[in-house]
């Protein structure tokens, strides 16, 4: 049976946090949940209870399974994710590392462009439990040198479909440098972003998509190793010639009701999965 108690609840929001600092506490009353279980193996995290049911719906066109084994994610790391956005593999990662380890996400700064959801700060409320072994840091790439944490204090860092608004003004070259000063030495780094073609130039990823030789080069620059892709994200039926560029894809549906069926079939972007690590 459900019991009303009274918890320290850790929350987050978008306002700004010192990096690596825990996050902000509040007392309130919540509804305590009938599960606290930590999912043991990946499997079980992306089909435990935790999730959203509607962020579950996307895993079709996500592989949110194999990407994360292909990474290597262990249950005892230390993972930060950059920008999670509403917290789509937030909901994944934060439980299978509770335990043992544990999750830490770079958010924007309060007052930014693009600042945190909100949705994360109500799925935290929702299992306290979790959220109190969460921490926060903050991602700023108007400081050049930026930092995300005591160095080589993190075991992986992921990023999913971040890496062309960084390239839009410039400072991808500063995100990569501070995901190599976070890793320890032997630490992963993984990356999913949209693929563009191979003979597509378009240093500013006008359109939202990235050539793989262009990913590979950005973290080689900053001294990282490349260690493979893997094609469980590739997508065929992208053809990725659209007016409003990736956008025009689900789930954002650029040109709204506009051939919105047709879109809808093509599915979420093709996308380039890939690994590397600190030497």
């Amino acid at each position: 049976m459900k019991q009303l108690i009274l918890i320290t609840l850790m929350t987050l929001s978008s306002c700004a946090t010192h990096q690596g600092a825990p996050l902000k506490s509040a007392t309130e009353e919540v509804i305590a949940p009938e599960f606290y279980i930590t999912p043991k193996t990946i499997e079980k995290a992306v089909s435990s209870p935790y999730r959203t049911p509607e962020f579950k719906e996307r895993d079709m066109y996500r592989h949110p399974e194999d990407t994360l084994t292909f990474f290597g994610v262990k249950p005892t790391m230390k993972v930060l994710e950059i920008t999670p956005g509403t917290g789509w593999y937030t909901e994944i990662l934060a439980p299978f590392l509770n335990e043992r380890g544990q999750y830490i996400m770079a958010t924007h700064p309060a007052g930014s462009a693009a600042p945190q959801s909100g949705h994360i700060a109500e799925w935290s409320k929702k299992y306290p439990d979790i959220a109190k072994n969460m921490k926060s840091t903050i991602f700023d790439l108007s400081n050049p040198n930026l930092e995300l944490g005591e160095e080589g204090s993190i075991d992986m860092v992921l990023t999913f479909r971040n890496v062309h608004n960084w390239m839009a003004k410039d400072n991808e070259d500063v995100a990569f440098k501070a995901f190599f000063k976070v890793l320890r030495k032997g630490g992963i780094l993984g990356v999913v972003e949209h693929r563009a073609p191979n003979d597509r130039t378009d240093p500013k990823a006008s359109t939202g998509y990235v050539r793989e030789s262009d990913m590979i080069k950005m973290a080689k620059k900053a001294g990282f190793k490349y260690l493979g892709k893997s094609e469980v994200n590739s997508n065929p039926k992208d053809t990725k010639d659209y007016e409003k560029g990736v956008w025009t894809l689900p789930p954002t549906f650029a040109l709204k009701k506009t051939d919105r069926e047709k879109y809808q079939a093509i599915g979420e972007s093709d996308r380039m999965t890939l690994k590397f690590s600190r030497p």
